[in-house]
């Protein structure tokens, strides 16, 4: 497949977030917060501060990302020895986790980091945490009501397709692909409105330089339904110039499907981020693929910490932790795959 330099694509109104998370308070001294001209590189956030203890629920690590989202949480969890965290036993099931949740209340835990397996389901529960006075920071699916979380802390899926369909219309151009490029795409599971989200930024991002998705199939996150998304795709579409998949655990059959058509005439653009294809990337099997950070809940834990701790954050004015965060979208390419390697997860 033919490479060619690239640069890091930021997705449109995504915030950049990850910066912020390791660096410190502006501290409790009315007169250093007037004075912002103050140097403030030197973070204390990270010296032991008061011992809390947070609960962590996610779902069950059913494929690659969710499994990197569980590890790297409790990762984070052991990095401070001031917070003791304690973890629930993944699940699909909404009543047993809700039944987590009430047993963190009960325990009277200090914060409380919730991935639901549905968010209006578990919406009840954190509220009732919140009732009881533990903050609790909503990750990746949010809940139906503001008041269920003091902060949530999202992926941004509309800005994953942007990213995509903004890198793409850079091949297009790099290529001289013209008018009369093919692109296409393997969405997730189409009933999902995160899928939407993330065709519908794509399908915005090409407007930009005049292309369409001039066909597009479903999988459904798993590696057997994107081999067979992929194998019919090939078999409609003789000569393909970009392709886009919205999911690295997915794109494991969609590759697949490459090899056993033998066809590799196309730019392969993944979606999250996993491991495989980073390496794919780094042996030139495929161009790019957006980030799907599956650091989301270990930034969870830190932010369950600061709000625990009653520390805010020293690069805002403003000292509160946020109400929301939208992790950015990045492009990871063979010229900055080395940076992105550690944060990738296997499939």
């Amino acid at each position: 497949m033919p490479q060619r330099s690239s640069r890091l694509l930021r997705a449109t109104g995504a915030v950049a977030a990850l910066a912020l998370l390791t660096t410190a308070c502006t501290g409790n001294d009315p007169a250093a917060q007037e004075n912002n001209s103050d140097p403030r590189a030197v973070s204390s956030n990270d010296d032991p501060g008061k011992e809390v203890v947070i609960g962590f629920s996610g779902p069950e690590a059913d494929h690659g990302w969710l499994g990197a989202i569980n590890s790297t949480a409790v990762a984070e969890g052991k990095k401070y020895e001031d917070v003791t965290l304690r973890v629930a036993e993944g699940t699909d099931d909404p009543s047993m986790q809700i039944s987590h949740i009430e047993t963190f209340i009960n325990d009277g835990v200090d914060a409380i980091v919730l991935l639901p397996t549905d968010g209006a389901a578990l919406t009840k529960v954190a509220t009732q945490a919140m009732d009881a006075g533990i903050p609790v920071v909503n990750v990746d699916r949010e809940f139906s009501s503001e008041f269920a979380a003091r902060t949530t802390i999202l992926g941004d899926n509309y800005g994953m397709g942007v990213s995509a369909g903004t890198y793409a219309c850079n091949l297009v151009e790099e290529n001289d692909l013209g008018g009369d490029a093919v692109v296409t795409e393997i969405a997730g599971t189409d009933s999902l409105p995160l899928t939407q989200d993330r065709s519908d930024g794509f399908k915005d991002a090409l407007k930009e330089c005049n292309q369409n998705v001039d066909h597009r199939v479903a999988g459904d996150f798993t590696v057997e339904s994107g081999e067979q998304a992929a194998s019919n795709l090939l078999q409609a579409v003789p000569e393909i110039d970009i392709i886009w998949n919205h999911d690295d655990d997915q794109g494991v059959g969609v590759k697949a499907a490459f090899d056993n058509a033998n066809r590799d005439e196309f730019f392969f653009i993944g979606g999250a981020g996993s491991k495989n294809a980073m390496r794919w990337i780094q042996q030139g099997e495929m161009e790019a693929t957006v980030l799907y950070p599956p650091t989301q809940a270990a930034d969870g834990v830190r932010l369950a910490r600061l709000l625990a701790q009653d520390k805010g954050m020293s690069d805002l004015v403003q000292r509160e932790v946020p109400r929301r965060i939208v992790l950015n979208a990045p492009v990871v390419t063979k010229e900055n795959v080395e940076e992105y390697l550690p944060l990738g997860f296997e499939s």
